[in-house]
């Protein structure tokens, strides 16, 4: 295992706290705009755009059509996440996530103005698309860009803390989408088809506007400054500079690191909230808003959890706080599949609370500060997005997809979805167990920590 980088503390940023301050509301506010239009997507791909979209389809391919507008995002999402990396790495992160956050806010808002099927024809589900792509090339910067500016202008000992502000973001993103949604299907179902779920898409732009106000008053990353400043120096004294490209195979193992630690924390958050979701309604017969109500409990639950874990990341490390979500999130799979088997609509609820509310929001919470770390100053924003791109289409992609070939295979059975769970939560384990301690790490230095571990060693 490796041991803690650290040898001395690097001097804080140069940020006064009204400046970080806005950082954290800017990157809590961007995130929350997120995963509040990743929510709004799923929950009315199920129950809207078939109809209205795609009304010429029977029920089962409308679905099927407009889930794939919703994966059409996804494609995009590591092709944005590498187009705009490789812009923040050159020209700063500030004005990366004010580009990514108007993309997400317009195109979101976009979908809630969309005339549906009936009223255009075949534009209307053209241009679903179209809104689809560019919301999806715009998120695949927006979450490492947070994580990237706000834990580089974060006090050195209070970096796990503010990293965790990113995923206070995606919690409050899916609680306020969750809970809009759930009031607006109270509607008469002709006023929720006519124009109730449209309320939610249109609402996000007051996210966006409150979101850019804050963001295009942050100050850039001191960070970024001062590699900048290395840069027009080297330029200056014609220093060849090593491609991207190599800068790529000398990361190598850093990233194989950091994909491991992603493809841990991510796999559960599409496996619980995505699959596990349909599977339990169909195989105990329960209302759906018994999984629901789990979820927005376990939600509430993360808003105290995510923060107080971040802290005592600060205090103990990135390592063993990820580890002990990593081995919890392990050893609960089989108790909590023969708890669902229960059938008990309580005991289903509070599994999806300790899910929702423990291990997803903290690993993500720790992750963010320790990705960050993890890589050197130069291209810490590129290899960024692409691990958590790559990542979320490799676990977030094919969990799912795995568990519900098994379950169609293996009938009457939990122990596909369990198994699924601990493989996946193995790559994380693995990750973490090899990845270097980053606690106290000087964020300007160029070389990996995996490197600058290797060398102290």
């Amino acid at each position: 295992m490796k041991t803690n980088t650290q040898v001395t503390s690097p001097p804080d940023p140069t940020v006064t706290r009204p400046e970080l301050r806005r950082a954290a509301w800017s990157s809590w506010l961007g995130s929350s705009l997120e995963y509040m239009d990743f929510t709004l997507y799923t929950l009315a791909s199920a129950l809207v755009f078939g109809p209205l979209f795609f009304p010429n389809e029977t029920p089962a391919v409308a679905l099927i059509s407009s889930l794939g507008v919703y994966g059409s995002g996804f494609v995009v999402r590591p092709i944005g996440g590498y187009v705009f990396g490789r812009v923040g790495d050159k020209h700063g992160r500030r004005i990366v996530l004010i580009v990514t956050l108007s993309m997400m806010g317009i195109a979101t808002m976009g979908i809630g103005l969309l005339p549906t099927y009936a009223q255009i024809g075949i534009w209307a589900p053209a241009l679903l698309v179209l809104l689809r792509l560019v919301q999806g090339f715009g998120a695949g910067a927006e979450l490492a860009g947070a994580s990237v500016l706000l834990v580089e202008s974060s006090p050195v000992r209070r970096r796990g803390l503010f990293g965790a502000i990113v995923a206070m973001g995606t919690n409050s993103g899916i609680f306020l989408a969750t809970v809009l949604w759930t009031l607006l299907t109270l509607l008469p179902d002709d006023a929720f088809l006519s124009w109730g779920w449209r309320v939610p898409f249109l609402l996000s732009i007051v996210t966006t506007f409150v979101a850019l106000a804050i963001r295009t008053k942050v100050k850039e990353s001191p960070v970024f400054e001062e590699a900048k400043e290395r840069r027009a120096e080297a330029t200056a004294n014609q220093v060849e500079q090593p491609s991207i490209l190599v800068e790529a195979r000398q990361s190598a193992k850093s990233f194989l690191l950091a994909l491991g630690i992603r493809m841990g924390e991510n796999s559960a958050v599409y496996l619980v909230k995505g699959f596990m979701v349909g599977w339990v309604v169909t195989t105990t017969g329960l209302d759906s808003a018994v999984v629901t109500t789990g979820i927005m409990i376990g939600t509430v639950i993360g808003f105290a959890t995510v923060p107080y874990f971040g802290k005592l990341s600060d205090k103990l490390g990135r390592r063993p706080v990820f580890l002990g979500f990593t081995l919890f999130q392990i050893l609960f799979a089989i108790p909590a599949m023969l708890l669902i088997e229960t059938g008990n609509p309580i005991v289903i609820a509070a599994v999806f609370a300790i899910f929702v509310g423990g291990p997803l929001p903290n690993l993500y919470g720790v992750e963010s500060s320790w990705l960050v770390e993890l890589f050197g100053s130069k291209h810490r924003y590129t290899f960024m997005t692409t691990i958590k791109e790559v990542g979320s289409v490799v676990s977030g992609g094919l969990a799912p997809v795995i568990a519900a070939a098994l379950v169609a295979v293996i009938t009457d059975s939990w122990w596909p979805v369990a198994i699924v769970l601990i493989l996946f939560a193995g790559c994380g384990l693995l990750g973490a167990l090899f990845a270097p301690e980053t606690r106290g790490r000087d964020l300007t230095t160029e070389v990996d920590a995996v490197d600058e571990s290797r060398a102290l060693q």
